[in-house]
């Protein structure tokens, strides 16, 4: 007999957004981010295993914890909180069925092996249009701003 998990995971890939919606509701008990499918499909995965196989150690959430205490408060040179993802993390979007990557850098974001000042300025490069670059890489939550 197949790993109930495995398959459960397998599903995810093929599964139509509407059904993978519904799973979050079930796996959440609340309404699924207005992200992309990837994002979905890896949330999910992630949480099938953590109700399977367990979640983080307890040291390993009081080691998080204490290092994001160490974290809060910290500002950017524009005195706001920085929400900018840590130099080396790849963002993945897709926008009208292609797949955008771009690379967080220290200073600026790299799209298409060109820098870039924001991630507003990648995202208005892939569309046309003016996006709130968090909100369109599902950094920040459109509704809640956070």
């Amino acid at each position: 007999m197949a790993d109930p998990v495995l398959t459960q995971l397998a599903w995810l890939k093929t599964a139509p957004i509407g059904a993978l919606k519904a799973r979050w509701r079930e796996l959440f008990d609340g309404e699924p981010p207005p992200y992309n499918r990837r994002f979905l499909e890896h949330r999910l995965a992630y949480r099938i295993q953590e109700l399977a196989y367990g979640g983080l150690k307890k040291e390993t959430l009081q080691r998080l914890d204490a290092l994001a205490e160490g974290l809060e408060g910290k500002l950017s040179r524009r005195g706001r909180i920085e929400n900018r993802p840590i130099a080396g993390t790849r963002l993945i979007r897709e926008w009208k069925g292609v797949e955008h990557h771009v690379t967080v850098r220290d200073a600026d974001f790299e799209y298409q092996s060109r820098p870039y000042g924001s991630l507003s300025a990648v995202a208005r490069e892939i569309t046309g249009t003016r996006w709130n670059g968090l909100i369109f890489f599902g950094l920040k939550n459109q509704r809640s701003g956070s």
